[in-house]
């Protein structure tokens, strides 16, 4: 067996950067993706609804990296948490330059039994707190003139069809037309949108809201037999942000080998 691949080092690809992400207080990508923004040189924000968690993450976090995290609760799904979220890291660390736009929420319900509630749940957080949290950013983007970033967290099941995921496939497809039709929006002011879709990032919590016999089965689909460590698709987020990617925006990088 191949053996599973280590973080590379830093190499301070955002230094002077200030960034944002949201639900990044669990062990999924998120949470990745402000270690990996912290160890590329950044000043990151981490936001997230549940206060405790987020609390733990930050003071995990501003240990290694002392002065450059600060928390910020916020639950996207309201439009005033998350101007909040963007007024906070402003406040905090003078300005913001790259938005991360991690939070999502899936489920497993076939359409036919799915309620509306259901159905409205899984959209308000994954693709309309999307919206909100790119919205504020945008604007923050222009008051500033000075450019900046988004990256939003699709997934591959925006582009093919699975079982049970009507609403999560919906939100996440919506989420990659979002990203195209704001790049082409901001792309005047020098600010890029560009977005991940990750297949599956093995993390704890994941095992508790899937089956087994559903990892193994989207391990299988995949090239490499495994799923992807949270911290390869917050390597890619980072090169999304960074100016190694200047010339790219409106993209849904697929970070799996599932892209159709």
């Amino acid at each position: 067996m191949i053996p599973l691949p280590t973080p590379p080092p830093g190499r301070d690809l955002l230094a002077g950067k200030v960034v944002v992400v949201t639900a990044a207080a669990g062990t999924g990508i998120g949470s990745a993706v402000a270690q990996r923004c912290l160890e590329e040189g950044a000043k990151v924000v981490v936001s997230d609804w549940h206060e405790r968690r987020l609390k733990e993450k930050a003071a995990d976090l501003d240990a290694a990296h002392p002065g450059f995290v600060h928390a910020q609760v916020c639950d996207v799904t309201s439009e005033a948490d998350v101007q909040g979220l963007i007024d906070a890291a402003v406040s905090h660390f003078g300005r913001i330059d790259i938005m991360v736009n991690n939070a999502g929420l899936g489920g497993s319900t076939s359409i036919v039994d799915m309620t509306d509630d259901e159905w409205s749940r899984v959209i308000d957080v994954s693709l309309n707190g999307t919206f909100r949290a790119t919205r504020a950013a945008l604007r923050q983007f222009i008051a500033q003139g000075e450019g900046g970033v988004v990256v939003n967290n699709a997934s591959v099941i925006g582009w093919r069809a699975q079982a049970d995921q009507a609403h999560y496939a919906a939100a996440k497809a919506g989420v990659m037309a979002l990203t195209r039709c704001a790049a082409v929006d901001v792309a005047a002011h020098g600010i890029r949108v560009n977005a991940v879709a990750p297949s599956l990032a093995a993390h704890p919590f994941l095992a508790k809201v899937t089956s087994e016999e559903l990892l193994r089965d989207l391990e299988k689909r995949e090239v490499s037999g495994r799923a992807a460590e949270p911290w390869e698709v917050a390597n890619v987020i980072v090169f999304l942000a960074s100016d190694y990617s200047s010339y790219l925006t409106g993209e849904v990088i697929s970070v799996s080998s599932q892209h159709p």
